[in-house]
């Protein structure tokens, strides 16, 4: 880009937005199956009250329902690995433009294979797993390339939550769309309406600054210079063996991986399951539904990118490390939904609820400038594989929760049977807290720049700055 257009933070935005697709057309699944299943029928009972205007054409059961909800993410665990190998040796633009086709496409066919079998729904749910598994992985090895140390926070936050934002604006626009048109056009709407990411992408998008031909050339120069990269450099991380051993041994890669994975049974459990917590203990209507399930993720983004910046702020004057500051941004992310899920546990009431969710939601924005971009201050040269590990064991609550919640709420979908599934949650945001305040890092690790043997080569000061 010429001019005062920032390149790097177009490749952002556009990063931001291609995991808001891909967050709004997983989640939009779950707003929708609220119109879809006849839920009369499903418990039993005749469907000539008011409550029965609501109902869909599908007489899914509670089993059936969480295999569709959870299905996603058999797609999602098996992509991982190999989607942040492809990005690192082969192109991350091309592993994130592959990711969102097959989510665009996989969309727009729900509709059709719904009717016919919900054996082929769940077969077009595990491809858009498939194609969701390897965004992270891919827009973090973009990061690796594109971001200076002392902008990391920002723009791992401008990038991640788009995850929120997506969730957001693809929630309310479901619920609208569900109301007035019909579930169907849920897919067809939203899933046509992403497809023009894919040409944006195509056109202005690159592997790093080095291959990006409309960047100027001081941003070029500024950008590889911050990350001590030469043109050969820039694109290389095929060139270096994945020291595994030494990764997955190392602390602070561990605290990585306890962190994300605690973490994510509290995010799973508000992407997942609010709409039907809002539906079975709250009583919200679906347009309801939509609006107040959406709106703690539009908070989320709101502080996630105020808090990204504060903490990049403080960094570049040397008033806290990038420990420190990982540190901090995941305290906040697990010790504030920690708070909220006990006082839901015994405070009642429509107003209360929907404010603790979502001041618990917006306290998870943290993350995105905590643990989930610690991948590229220990190891940017393999932060693509770093962040598929972790988002593939974090991903094993993302299959639980909705079998966990079916369970529990099968016979009994009062307040009694979400206490215990928000007690399992503040456990483990327990965990999340203690083990990263222990062993987490964001110091560069020896391992990251190993020779050709796999062994550690002493490490290369990176910048002036703290990274």
């Amino acid at each position: 880009m010429k001019c005062n257009i920032s390149t790097r933070y177009v490749i952002c935005v556009l990063g931001s937005i291609g995991l808001g697709i891909i967050y709004g057309l997983k989640t939009n699944f779950h707003v929708a199956i609220v119109s879809m299943v006849n839920h009369t029928a499903v418990a039993g009972g005749s469907s000539h009250d008011g409550a029965a205007k609501e109902d869909g054409p599908f007489v899914w059961s509670k089993t059936v329902q969480g295999f569709l909800l959870s299905s996603y993410f058999w797609g999602y665990m098996i992509s991982e690995l190999p989607g942040g190998r492809l990005a690192e040796s082969f192109s991350a633009k091309w592993v994130m433009f592959f990711a969102i086709a097959i989510n665009v496409v996989s969309a727009l066919l729900t509709p059709v294979f719904a009717e016919i079998h919900y054996g082929l729904l769940l077969v077009l749910r595990v491809l858009q797993g498939i194609g969701g598994g390897v965004t992270f992985p891919g827009m973090h090895v973009i990061l690796a390339h594109w971001a200076p140390p002392t902008e990391r926070s920002v723009m791992s936050n401008i990038v991640y939550a788009g995850t929120a934002l997506g969730t957001v604006f693809f929630m309310l626009l479901a619920g609208i769309i569900g109301a007035k048109l019909g579930w169907m056009w849920i897919f067809y709407i939203e899933g046509g309406a992403s497809a023009l990411w894919l040409l944006l992408w195509f056109f202005l998008a690159a592997d790093s600054p080095a291959t990006q031909k409309k960047i100027n050339p001081e941003e070029r120069e500024f950008i590889m210079k911050s990350l001590n990269q030469t043109e050969g450099e820039s694109s290389g991380a095929h060139e270096l063996k994945m020291p595994w051993k030494a990764a997955m041994t190392s602390p602070a890669f561990l605290a990585i991986l306890v962190a994300h994975t605690c973490s994510n049974w509290g995010w799973y459990m508000v992407l997942v399951e609010l709409p039907l917590y809002m539906k079975t203990v709250l009583k919200f209507k679906l347009e309801e539904n939509s609006f107040l399930t959406a709106l703690p993720f539009l908070t989320m983004w709101i502080f996630s990118m105020i808090f990204s910046k504060i903490m990049d702020h403080l960094r570049g004057k040397n008033i806290i490390s990038t420990t420190t500051a990982r540190k901090i941004a995941t305290g906040v992310a697990s010790m504030g939904p920690l708070i909220c899920f006990v006082s839901l546990c015994y405070l009642d009431g429509q107003q209360t609820g929907v404010v603790l969710m979502t001041l618990a939601v917006t306290a998870i924005g943290g993350m995105f400038c905590g643990f989930l971009s610690n991948h590229i201050d220990i190891a940017p040269n393999f932060a693509g594989t770093l962040v598929a590990v972790t988002n593939t064991v974090a991903t094993i609550p993302g299959i639980a929760v909705p079998f966990v919640v079916s369970a529990l709420t099968k016979k009994d979908d009062s307040i009694n049977s979400w206490r215990i599934l928000f007690w399992i949650t503040v456990a483990l945001y327990a965990i999340e807290f203690i083990v990263f305040s222990i062993f987490g890092s964001g110091e560069e690790q020896a391992w990251n720049k190993p020779d050709s043997e796999g062994e550690s080569q002493p490490l290369k000061s990176t910048a002036p700055t703290k990274a």
